[in-house]
């Protein structure tokens, strides 16, 4: 190996660094001055100490490295070179910050005294991200210690963090030298996945009396449906919680929201980070409701005008059993919810084919167990959230989206990375929309000698932004400049795009192609595009909202995206 003080040797103190903080995947992006970095990731890569993705594109790369934390729980690495390659990476980063992921930036740079001095690709990279990651700054020859303690921690740390590397020349081992030290006995890759979760701590005991429901946002985990059924409460769960299961699950909520049995909600327990529905958000609003609000491991609590009661834990039920106000409580929001269901039911199957909400149903259905579905923002996760019917617990599927701040960037690439960090789990499922898809595209492009996953992306093409058809601006008095600022049609071939990045192709028309087209267990990544209108959007929706009495009110739209 080079001698220390080499920009080699450096290299690999940071990668061993990483690697025994816990890091087993690394995402890496061309560039001259982290060469040392990536020659390291290569040998490291060859001798199975960790495992590379190579990426061409720094923001789609952002977002696969964040899809294999989610996947996989383990910390996980980006690295770039400098200039404009660490911008890039903001997206994923924000994302990371609001979502609670251990996404770990490592950046290399130009020597600091050449900052200032209008060099090549040099500006002031440490701080880049300001307050969405903590950043440390590694100067030419920083020592050993120095180097693995900055990398400890960044690993350590809830949320993204950023060591900036700065290398001098000459950038390349020696020639006859290692790029990377031999394997540590007993050491090689392991890729098995990690609980995401931490262990669950059940906190002091709710009392009984306000008429309650517990609501389960994105990451929510298993302890809320738990609290819910200990309770004897209704548990209005979304998709990416992480807790719709079981009989307690409501699966018609939001729009049960709007009724008169919604109107008697006295007390609400808030666990993960709910961002679908303007009715939740009026609910947690209500000053008349008592509002308790778990911390979630990010930090970051859902607390309307900052009045919840905050806990640092999920609350253990009453001890008493439930009294006979809640038991009828409860049985209303089922018997309603089912009634509500078997409405909704009727719409949709009545609605032409393909619809987005029958995709929508027929992915749900085909999330079995141990499946991964990965569910983009804006009508895809609304689409779901009416339509999945709630399973059985404890099948350990997992329903993930990128909630932090629920873009529409890097979905492809999240979808990729949260199905490679799962090894030898069964096929996953991606539900995506047209922009989505479009915003990611280049995601597709994977090189030859890379790790390939085993991923079907179902892909609702309506040629445009349809959520802003259920919003204020999707209005008839704003319809003159609606299509050109707001739906922004497109009229791009999606299987031209997949021929392109040489990924599998396949139109579905019938739910039943479209279930043929998820049941089909060739491996690798295929596209499943599905050709929905929009022209109908504003009018279900207003069906969809009457289904349910609610006292005269207008129905209230989705919030965007």
């Amino acid at each position: 190996m080079s001698a220390p003080g080499h920009t080699a040797y450096q290299a690999v103190v940071l990668l061993r660094a990483l690697l025994d903080a816990g890091v087993r995947d690394v995402v890496l992006c061309p560039g001259s001055r982290s060469a040392p970095l990536a020659l390291a990731l290569y040998a490291a890569d060859a001798a199975g100490d960790l495992r590379l993705h190579v990426r061409i594109d720094e923001r789609s790369a952002g977002f696969l490295a964040l899809g294999l934390t989610i996947g996989s729980g383990r910390p996980v690495a980006v690295v770039t070179t400098s200039g404009t390659a660490v911008g890039n990476l903001l997206p994923a980063v924000m994302e990371a910050y609001h979502g609670g992921r251990r996404l770990i930036v490592v950046s290399a740079d130009r020597p600091a005294a050449m900052r200032g001095t209008a060099a090549n690709q040099t500006t002031w990279q440490t701080g880049i991200f300001g307050r969405f990651a903590e950043s440390v700054d590694l100067a030419v020859g920083a020592l050993a210690d120095e180097v693995s303690v900055a990398a400890g921690e960044a690993v350590g740390r809830t949320g993204p963090s950023h060591l900036n590397v700065q290398f001098d020349t000459p950038l390349l081992p020696e020639p006859g030298m290692p790029w990377w030290p031999a394997s540590q006995p007993g050491g090689g890759l392991r890729l098995d996945p990690v609980s995401c979760l931490p262990p669950r701590v059940v906190g002091p005991a709710l009392s009984r009396g306000p008429l309650t429901v517990v609501v389960a946002g994105d990451d929510a985990g298993p302890g809320a449906r738990v609290l819910a059924e200990s309770a004897g409460w209704p548990l209005l769960a979304e998709p990416t919680s992480g807790a719709r299961a079981g009989e307690h699950a409501i699966r018609c909520y939001r729009l049960l929201l709007g009724s008169t049995l919604g109107a008697q909600i006295e007390r609400v327990v808030v666990v993960g980070h709910p961002t679908l529905s303007r009715p939740v958000a009026g609910l947690l609003g209500r000053h008349t409701v008592e509002l308790l609000a778990v911390a979630p491991p990010s930090g970051h609590v859902t607390t309307p005008e900052h009045r919840a009661q905050v806990l640092s834990s999920v609350p253990s039920a009453p001890e008493s059993m439930p009294t006979a106000a809640e038991v009828d409580w409860l049985a209303a929001w089922r018997s309603l919810d089912a009634e509500v269901s078997g409405r909704l039911d009727g719409v949709v199957e009545a609605l032409p084919e393909l619809d987005a909400l029958q995709v929508a149903q027929v992915v749900g259905e085909a999330v079995t167990p141990g499946t991964a579905l990965i569910v983009g923002s804006s009508n895809p996760v609304r689409d779901l959230d009416l339509m999945l019917v709630p399973y059985l617990p404890r099948g350990r599927r997992r329903i993930v989206g990128n909630r932090g701040l629920a873009g529409i960037d890097g979905l492809v690439s999240t979808a990729i990375g949260v199905d490679l960090g799962r090894p030898g789990a069964p096929r996953s499922l991606a539900l995506l929309g047209d922009l989505s898809f479009l915003h990611d595209s280049n995601g597709l492009i994977l090189g030859p000698d890379e790790p390939r996953p085993d991923l079907t992306i179902v892909v609702v093409n309506d040629d445009g932004g349809s959520i802003f058809t259920l919003l204020e601006q999707g209005g008839p008095e704003y319809s003159a400049g609606f299509e050109r600022v707001f739906a922004t049609p497109h009229h791009a071939d999606l299987e031209a795009v997949c021929r392109g990045a040489g990924t599998a192709y396949r139109l579905a028309a019938t739910r039943e192609e479209l279930r043929a087209a998820i049941a089909d267990p060739a491996p690798g990544l295929r596209v499943v595009e599905v050709r929905a209108s929009r022209a109908h959007r504003r009018a279900t929706a207003a069906a969809i909202a009457a289904l349910v009495d609610n006292r005269g009110m207008s129905p209230s739209p989705p919030a965007a995206r």
